[in-house]
């Protein structure tokens, strides 16, 4: 992978997005001497997890150099099938922390630690979830977001988004046949959830936090009610993001 801080590319952390992923894999170091000119047709990616282990991401193919310039070379990469079964579950250890690419002779050297899914991380409660973009999708997605995904299915509610560039806010709500992890699971798909005005904002601004949430047999009237005093509370429609 390449090193962020002579590439110019953000690093990558534990709630990269498999996309993130990919995209920084494809961009490597113009320098032969940090990545070798004629790469091998095979790259097997692990994710830093802890400071002395990672977690195998996927193996890529690499179909040729793409595009190059003084500081970067970008290359055509596609997911294998290759270990497939052992997706984000093989983890080995990683004797140097700092080393961000190695000769498959070097890696075969490093102990495999176990195969398993991530640790799962606890459900913090309603009234402590503040998320970033990628947070969600994290969240969304992960296997060890698992009981906040369940957590989620089980209300219904009004959600906040912040957008932090600027401080607007919008209120939304997620009631009837619509819980708030599919309301959230929209937002983390593509950042708007259909909302024309949400359409316009970059979501790696956006806060997403909870404002109060109902159980599921909740009328809609009481919704409706909650989703407008907030909206009057926070100046939404004036000064935020709600047109209505």
């Amino acid at each position: 992978m390449t090193e962020p801080e002579e590439s110019g590319l953000q690093g990558l952390h534990a709630d990269s997005t498999d996309a993130e992923i990919m995209s920084y894999t494809a961009t490597q170091s113009s320098d032969t001497r940090r990545f070798p000119a004629a790469p091998p047709r095979f790259w097997v990616v692990f994710i830093k997890e802890g400071g002395d282990q990672a977690r195998f991401w996927s193996v890529v193919e690499n179909r040729g150099q793409i595009a190059y310039d003084d500081i970067r070379r970008a290359f055509d990469v596609v997911e294998s099938d290759h270990m497939a079964d052992l997706r984000k579950q093989l983890v080995i250890g990683w004797k140097s922390p700092r080393t961000w690419r190695m000769n498959a002779s070097t890696a075969a050297s490093y102990p495999v630690i176990g195969i398993a899914d991530a640790e799962p991380i606890a459900f913090p409660g309603f009234d402590r979830l503040v998320l970033s973009h990628v947070q969600l999708q994290a969240v969304m997605r992960e296997h060890r977001y698992a009981s906040w995904r369940t957590a989620l299915s089980s209300v219904v509610g009004i959600c906040l988004i912040t957008d932090t560039s600027d401080g607007r806010h919008y209120v939304g709500k997620a009631d009837g046949a619509e819980s708030v992890r599919q309301r959230w699971n929209a937002y983390a798909t593509n950042g708007h959830g259909g909302n024309v005005e949400l359409r316009r904002v970059d979501p790696k601004n956006f806060r997403f936090s909870l404002l109060q949430v109902f159980d599921p047999s909740t009328p809609t009237r009481d919704l409706d009610a909650a989703e407008g005093h907030f909206k009057d509370a926070l100046d939404s429609r004036r000064d935020g993001l709600n047109r209505n």
